[in-house]
């Protein structure tokens, strides 16, 4: 069970990821003993067990090791056992004489607990004694969110803002007959610490919004794959559902018809899947329906639906993704990064315990660079889920090499009441000032490509995601390293320093080279891909950066600009709100300065600009350079991959660097200090 099977004539091979066999060699070379008393267990905790069993099995048979009882010397033991602990996915570790011991409460506990010992490698064996260690995740909710559509949208295609190939789950209208690239991709999940996956896109189509109808046993089909693995299914609904479903006249929360349609599909679908998670749900955002159609509020839609959910447990994911998408660009006033504090912060402690606020990590949309968002630390009293996005909509599409883990980590302990604070990991998993956990959600990056993630070292992303979802609080680093020993087990030394080299500060590289100073955007409208500077400038997004030729930035100060320093907390408002104190990597988020505004750094905007443009040109030929170096060494598909994925990211530095250098050189009239070519 190490590797699901895969017809080839329907999927080629699909890359194992952070799974190859030899990944389980440490563990599959042991003798082991696995104990999960027989009880009345839930279906979801017997499919596990199962499945724990199963790796055990598959390990020993394909390393030659050996399945044993717990009285036959074994040198590892996996045990389901009664205790106190109240996370049903936490476990222990301890060592004694020479032999490791795996404990749980739960099968879902124990499976995390394998697949430690996975990570462990060699490690889990060679030591002494070792104390009881206690591993638990710091929240219940860690989730991707598919953007899959059923159909292939004419604009957005099979994957909207997906960059690595077609659906795993769709394929010409219809869910997939074989489904067993789903099953490995749930066995990868629980390998890096996630439990749950929304299946479909939030911009949901009208096929889609029947998979909570009479499609709902293609959901079943998928809910049974992911189940083994511990992972709970959610889906994406319409708020017009019961219009596009049923033919009701409205969809207002307030009417008792309406009311009594969710609560009826509610019933439907938990009947159908009883360990069904929840509905996800993007509403009066970017045409999507919504409430406001009804003169209600967000607080009375979600509401309205985690009162058709409770009776089963359920959850509903509401997002904070709501703003004016038909802004005036002349309008210097209106802010889209006001917008989800506006729209949910005066509702806090309106929200039904089973709503979760789902916000993006920042208040724009995934950027390289921007602040983070001032509603998640503006609403104590309601559960709030961090949202980010693992597939690099506007950082490179994976075509260029960018490991995101030190930018989540970063953003995940910023501190929103100063140093020492409550952060945002602390807010997300009920350590924030109210106490009410939310979680983590992120978009998926990953597609039917055989490599997953497009770009193979995207994989790491994946992968970062689960850990840091786990543990905010671990080393992304540290996790980076840790993916390249999992994905390229035994391989020399000189394979896991060049991924290192390439890898370790590519979000930096990726930054320096593309929108500066925190000014955002810069891409091409729609594609999200390549340098255009006034791509957005003068459209309805609300995406701007003001540019001309006196200076660049946006004024968000309460002074002078839109007045969005204020929704911060001290000190943050006043650091932000003064352009001596904002930090250099956001002075273009919260201001319009000069270009010969000084920077701490001691430069100027201008020449920050220029520098980092083609200083980041030179890390990723520097990159580049070290890859070919190893490329020897990785197997001939994957180096074949990486070679072209380089390939493609040099052109498009090189595009960036030269048009936009040479747009702020037309702009303000200033030269490159060192007399470079800007064109």
């Amino acid at each position: 069970m190490t590797t699901a099977q895969v017809d080839p004539a329907v999927h080629p091979a699909a890359h194992p990821a952070w799974l190859p066999e030899a990944a389980f060699a440490p563990l599959g070379s042991r003798r082991i003993a696995v104990e999960i008393a027989e009880r009345e267990w839930s279906r979801l905790e017997a499919e596990v067990a199962a499945t724990v069993r199963a790796e055990v099995e598959a390990a020993v048979a394909t390393h030659g090791g050996a399945v044993v009882t717990p009285d036959d010397a074994p040198d590892l033991v996996l045990a389901v056992i009664a205790h106190n602990d109240r996370d049903a996915e936490a476990f222990t570790v301890a060592r004694t004489n020479g032999v490791t011991r795996v404990t749980a409460a739960t099968p879902r506990g124990l499976l995390y607990g394998l697949f430690h010992v996975v990570r462990l490698g060699e490690a889990a064996f060679e030591h002494g004694d070792l104390d009881v260690e206690r591993h638990a995740p710091a929240t219940s909710l860690r989730m991707l969110d598919h953007w899959d559509n059923i159909v292939v949208h004419p604009a957005m295609g099979q994957v909207e803002r997906g960059y690595s190939g077609g659906s795993i789950f769709y394929d010409d209208g219809v869910v997939r007959e074989d489904l067993s690239r789903v099953a490995q991709y749930a066995r990868l999940l629980a390998a890096s610490g996630i439990n749950r996956v929304a299946i479909n896109n939030v911009n949901v189509g009208p096929l889609e919004t029947r998979l909570i109808d009479d499609l709902l046993p293609d959901v079943v089909r998928i809910a049974d794959v992911f189940r083994p693995y511990g992972i709970t299914t959610h889906v994406s609904v319409s708020w017009a559902s019961p219009v596009r479903l049923r033919g009701l006249p409205t969809s207002d929360p307030f009417s008792p018809e309406v009311r009594q349609w969710w609560a009826g599909a509610a019933d439907r679908v938990w009947a159908a899947i009883p360990d069904f998670g929840g509905f996800v749900i993007k509403a009066d955002s970017e045409g999507q329906p919504g409430p406001f159609a009804y003169g209600r509020t967000h607080a009375d839609g979600a509401n309205m639906l985690a009162a058709a959910v409770a009776p089963h447990g359920g959850l509903i994911h509401w997002r904070a993704f709501v703003y004016n998408h038909e802004q005036d660009w002349r309008d210097r006033k209106t802010d889209r990064a006001k917008a989800a504090f506006q729209h949910f912060a005066p509702y806090d402690g309106t929200f039904a315990d089973n709503v979760i606020v789902q916000i993006k990590h920042g208040p724009l949309d995934f950027q390289v660079r921007e602040a983070t968002s001032p509603a998640i630390a503006a609403m104590p009293n309601t559960r709030v889920a961090a949202e980010f996005q693992v597939t690099t909509e506007y950082l490179g599409h994976q075509k260029h090499a960018v490991y995101l883990g030190r930018q989540w980590s970063e953003l995940l302990s910023f501190p929103y009441w100063g140093e020492g604070s409550a952060t945002m990991a602390d807010i997300a998993v009920g350590r924030g000032p109210g106490g009410h956990a939310g979680g983590f959600a992120a978009v998926s990056n990953v597609g039917d490509d055989v490599f997953w993630t497009g770009h193979p070292f995207s994989q790491a992303n994946l992968y970062a995601w689960g850990r840091l979802t786990w543990d905010p609080t671990a080393d992304p680093i540290a996790i980076l390293d840790e993916w390249t020993g999992l994905t390229f087990p035994g391989a020399p030394a000189e394979v896991r320093s060049t991924i290192h080299t390439i890898l370790d500060e590519s979000w930096e590289t990726y930054e320096m080279y593309t929108a500066p100073l925190g000014v955002c955007f810069m891409v091409y409208p729609h594609t999200h891909y390549g340098p255009s500077p006034d791509g957005y400038e003068y459209t309805p997004w609300g995406t701007y950066h003001f540019a001309d030729r006196d200076g660049v930035g946006v004024d968000r100060t309460v002074a002078t600009g839109t007045g969005y320093t204020a929704q911060y907390p001290e000190p943050w408002s006043s650091v932000y709100e003064s352009v001596e104190t904002c930090p250099d990597e956001l002075v273009l988020f919260f201001h319009h300065v000069p270009y010969t505004h000084v920077l701490h750094s001691g430069k100027t905007v201008i020449q920050h600009v220029y520098d980092t443009h083609f200083d980041g040109l030179e890390r990723v030929r520097s990159s580049i350079a070290a890859w070919e170096a190893a490329a020897g060494e990785f197997p001939a598909d994957l180096a074949a991959r990486v070679t072209d994925r380089f390939a493609e990211q040099l052109r498009s530095t090189t595009d960036w660097r030269d048009i936009i250098n040479t747009y702020f050189l037309r702009k303000s009239g200033i030269p490159d200090a060192q007399g470079r070519t800007i064109y």
